[in-house]
């Protein structure tokens, strides 16, 4: 605010400068001119006119300077796109245009009639006119000079005759000097001594004293010619002769001419001079005329630069502010008002206007916040309802578009919300996308599936609900809630647990007549089979199979009893290297013809396991490999390899992968496997994976049946990988140095 509150007075500053120029050069112009055409008593000389031309041109250069600052100014503010700068432009242009034109115009006209003036005064006719009327003035003077010249010349003959009268009588020889004088037709005679004085004066009719006679005349006569003497300010011309006869006597006459030729030729002769001195001032004064014309130009130019400055402000001030005001609008500021003066016109009615409209703008943006603010809170409510359900939840439209996705269904179904929104749930998700397809064929607002399907490599078991939401009232679209809870865990554990139930009731129902049945199988081997000689061998081979078959079904009833009632494990921290180790080895010296592939890292992979249990399930994991790349020996007589890889993973867990290049897993129903009594060999239980899964659970980890990677075989074979909790290392240091360095020596057998 204060800065605005400067500018003002300090364009005010600013302009004193260029109003004093002005006022300085429109009266130093105006002098100028005065003073040339010669109003005034100060001649218009070459000294004068030379000092007028420095004093306007001071001023020239004064406002020159002022013009060239009001244009960089100008200029500045344009570069620096200042508001309203190309219309302040375009108005102080506009108006030095309109003046300088005229002005421009007016000077050259001005310029070009000076000129013409002044060569007409100064040409040849004008001279001769001056020069002749000089000449006829003079040549009437002279020749009144010669008739008194002839006239002096006479009568110093007479005289000089009557030189005896003059040394005798000298009275007689005044008048024989007043009758010549008086014959003659002249004003006066006398004799004259060489310095001047009078001897004798002729007595004649005139009214007036002779005046004295020039020395300088009287000292020329002195050789004997005669000497005239031109009338100066009286009608008088005068002439001095030297008698011959009368020693040291001069004949001083003197004649009247006309007062009015005499008069005229003064003014001639002044007339003449002042021509002169104006041809020799000639090119000062034309040079003086066009810089007061340069200056009256600029005075014009500067005025109307100045207007136009001044109306430029008084249109782009209330423009510019509008400018500023809409910037401050544009950056989310409606605080903001334009000032509105009625001297303003019709700008200010659009100040007003202007105005007006933020005020309506203020009011709805702040219901449109309220608004908002209200949507938000609902929003942050429902979002928070949504992160918190466990269950995936998928917002559909009519058409079939997910519009919303919370966190449970991304991490549930490995998705994106944000890839996911604007694109059909029946691309993304086909086998959800045909449950709402279904949904949307019957009337009922509620309807649910289960479906199976994969996501993240492992078969999951999903339970699918679809809720359908408005479309009853008239214009609006009918929208749908997708809730999905993967019940995959659930399912298996109810199928475990009736699974152990039934293991328990075969366990106790079979086991018991097992024992009688084998006891009574030898009994009878052992009393008859003396005393039967008839078909021996029919009987040893039956008894021998009763014997072999109760054995059997004695250890699936052992793995039945096992798998119904699994031991708590004894939970301690170890490596984890260390019962992965034993397993494997234990199943290598079993199976010599395949080759085993270790890679356990050098570091340990501390955990806390009970280390039975997990030998016993990476065992059972890794007896399933061989046996599977016997089956293909079996079939196509190939080379086995067991891979078995164990690393630290994110999320500080353990990743164990038993990968081998047997027959593989079926695609379909895979994660059926790991249920009980589900297997793909002939004299299977079904039990083993089972069994590793229980155990890898109450460890809290995870199992994963994949496909054997590309770079292993060419993908040919299964690929178990199990993950486990980790714990820090410093919790987990036990044991000496001899058993971590045997680990890192078996660790590094293969690869």
């Amino acid at each position: 605010m204060l800065s605005n509150a400067w500018r003002p007075e300090r364009r005010r500053v600013l302009l004193l400068p260029g109003l004093l120029a002005v006022l300085g050069a429109l009266l130093t112009a105006a002098g100028s001119f005065v003073i040339l055409t010669g109003l005034t008593p100060i001649v218009p000389d070459k000294p004068t006119t030379l000092a007028l031309i420095g004093i306007n041109l001071a001023f020239v250069l004064l406002m020159a300077g002022l013009i060239g600052r009001e244009l960089r100014r100008i200029l500045t503010a344009r570069q620096r796109a200042k508001v309203g700068s190309r219309l302040h432009v375009r108005i102080v242009t506009l108006f030095s245009v309109v003046a300088v034109i005229p002005a421009i115009v007016v000077a050259i006209v001005a310029s070009i009639t000076l000129n013409i003036g002044l060569d007409r005064w100064f040409e040849i006719r004008t001279k001769t006119i001056v020069n002749s009327s000089l000449a006829i003035a003079e040549a009437y003077v002279r020749e009144n000079a010669r008739n008194l010249q002839n006239t002096a010349l006479s009568m110093a003959y007479v005289l000089d005759q009557a030189r005896q009268l003059y040394s005798l009588d000298r009275n007689g020889f005044r008048d024989l000097m007043s009758q010549q004088a008086t014959g003659r037709a002249l004003a006066d005679a006398a004799l004259i001594r060489i310095d001047g004085s009078f001897i004798l004066e002729a007595k004649t009719r005139s009214d007036f004293p002779m005046p004295e006679p020039p020395i300088q005349a009287v000292k020329q006569a002195a050789d004997g010619k005669p000497v005239l003497i031109e009338p100066r300010i009286r009608n008088i011309v005068g002439s001095i002769v030297k008698l011959h006869d009368i020693p040291e006597a001069y004949l001083y006459t003197i004649r009247l001419v006309d007062p009015q030729v005499i008069r005229a030729r003064q003014i001639v002769k002044a007339n003449v001079a002042d021509y002169r001195a104006l041809g020799d001032n000639r090119r000062v004064t034309q040079i003086a005329f066009a810089i007061l014309y340069l200056g009256l130009t600029l005075i014009v130019v500067l005025a109307a630069i100045w207007t136009g400055i001044a109306v430029a402000d008084r249109l782009v001030r209330p423009i510019r502010q509008l400018i500023g005001a809409a910037d401050e609008v544009s950056t989310g500021n409606l605080d903001v008002s334009v000032p509105v003066r009625s001297s303003d016109g019709d700008v200010a009615s659009l100040g007003s206007t202007f105005n007006t409209m933020l005020q309506q703008l203020k009011s709805q943006r702040n219901e449109l916040l309220h608004a908002k603010d209200l949507i938000d809170e609902r929003r942050r409510f429902s979002e928070a309802v949504l992160a918190s359900v466990t269950a995936g939840v998928i917002g559909v439209d009519a058409d079939g578009i997910i519009t919303i996705v919370n966190r449970s269904a991304e991490s549930m179904l490995g998705i994106s919300a944000a890839a996911s929104l604007g694109t059909k749930l029946s691309g993304l998700l086909p086998h959800v996308g045909r449950v709402l397809e279904i949904a949307k064929s019957f009337s009922h607002p509620v309807h649910h599936e289960q479906v199976t399907f994969y996501r993240k490599g492992a078969e999951r078991t999903f339970n699918v609900q679809v809720t359908g939401e408005g479309g009853e009232s008239g214009g609006e679209q009918k929208s749908y809630v997708v809730t999905i809870d993967d019940i995959t865990d659930l399912v298996q554990a109810q199928r475990s647990t009736a699974w152990a139930d039934v293991a328990r009731r075969i366990a106790h129902e079979i086991k018991n007549p097992l024992t009688p049945i084998q006891l009574s199988a030898e009994r009878i081997r052992r009393r008859f089979g003396k005393t039967i000689t008839e078909d021996r061998a029919i009987f040893d081979q039956c008894t021998d199979t009763i014997i072999r078959q109760v054995g059997d079904i004695g250890r699936m009833v052992d793995e039945f009893s096992a798998f119904a009632r699994m031991p708590k494990p004894d939970m301690k921290t170890l490596d984890l290297r260390e019962p992965l180790h034993e397993a494997s080895f234990l199943v290598e010296v079993s199976r010599p013809g395949i080759r085993f592939e270790r890679d356990f890292g050098r570091e340990p992979l501390y955990g806390t396991f009970d280390s039975r249990l997990m030998a016993q399930a990476f065992g059972n994991v890794i007896k399933n490999a061989s046996e599977a790349i016997e089956a293909v020996e079996r079939e196509e007589d190939a080379g086995g390899v067991i891979r078995i890889v164990a690393t630290p993973a994110e999320g500080n867990l353990i990743q164990v992968d038993v990968i081998d290049n047997g027959k593989g897993l079926p695609r379909e129903n895979r994660q059926r496997l790991l249920e009980p009594y589900m297997t793909t060999r002939e004299k299977g239980t079904g039990l083993g994976l089972a069994i590793v899964r229980k155990i890898i659970e109450d460890h809290g980890g995870r199992m994963e049946l994949h496909d054997a990677p590309q770079d292993f075989h060419q993908g040919r074979g299964a690929m178990i990988r199990m993950i486990l909790p980790a714990v820090e290392k410093s919790a987990g240091k036990r044991g000496g140095a001899a058993d971590h360095d045997e680990l890192e020596k078996a660790s590094g057998n293969g690869i």
